[in-house]
């Protein structure tokens, strides 16, 4: 019977955010095939010593799923480690349909996406009461098209927090679309390069007029989250508004509000 293929999310670069249930895997593999290019390798030194361990940075998809198969026939566990979530800007139903067609079983093992870990590393939040309770994970067009309604500027039209991948490069597509979509020029932008990755993490802060120059300056050309949210900055504002679930006045299925609690 052939092995199992299980597509790991490696999280953001740092190993230690790796799930328990990700590492065991991968210290049981046989072999694994990992994304070079934007996976920490530090990540592999889970691995058994005589795991064979390949980079899939030169590969076609077609030369993944070829890979992933044949080891399929030799080990038990094989694992395909994807930065971040392997469901999210992952060729991820690409290379399980050919592993489905060859009756190979396959299962996913979630990981931390960088957007969490950019706002982890910058301090941030992504919602706040009576703010913004909705986030949007989205990324610019590039050579990949964006399907009808999802253009930048008509998700940015919400006011609610983005999250923008795989567009550190479109920086200036960014800032038009927030203008166009009525954002302030004094709207603050956060940058993170590297998330969590160990001595490579950059972090900027910036404003949609001066977030371009500031990236230049701190040389951010590339792994990067970008994210426009009106929480930005809320660690200093004088005044939140409470969340009712701690709020010693609002009884919940936990706790009653006591009636010097109302006073």
């Amino acid at each position: 019977m052939p092995g199992k293929i299980w597509f790991v999310g490696a999280g953001p670069g740092d190993p230690d955010l790796l799930t328990v249930k990700g590492r065991k895997l991968l210290e049981a593999a046989g072999a694994v095939l990992f994304a070079g290019s934007l996976v920490d390798q530090a990540a592999t030194l889970f691995s058994p010593p005589d795991c064979e361990i390949r980079d899939s940075k030169d590969m076609t998809l077609e030369e993944m799923s070829a890979w992933l198969i044949e080891r399929a026939a030799r080990h038990e566990t094989v694992v395909r480690l994807q930065t971040g979530d392997p469901g999210l800007y992952g060729a991820l139903i690409e290379m399980t349909r050919p592993l489905t067609a060859a009756g190979i079983e396959w299962a996913i093992v979630p990981g931390v996406s960088s957007a969490m870990a950019s706002m982890a590393a910058a301090g941030e939040t992504l919602t706040l009461p009576e703010v913004t309770q909705t986030v949007i994970l989205t990324r610019v067009a590039g050579r990949t098209p964006m399907p009808p309604g999802e253009e930048l500027e008509a998700l940015a039209a919400h006011k609610t927090t983005l999250c923008i991948y795989l567009s550190i490069t479109l920086l200036h597509k960014v800032q038009d679309a927030l203008r166009a979509a009525g954002w302030a020029e004094d709207a603050p932008i956060l940058v993170v390069q590297k998330a969590s990755w160990p001595g490579e993490e950059k972090i900027v802060r910036g404003t949609i007029k001066d977030i371009k120059r500031r990236c230049q300056d701190a040389k951010i050309a590339s792994q990067a989250m970008i994210v426009a949210s009106p929480t930005l900055g809320a660690a200093d504002w004088p005044e939140l508004i409470r969340s009712k679930l701690y709020d010693p006045t609002f009884t919940h299925r936990f706790r009653k509000a006591t009636e010097n609690d109302h006073e």
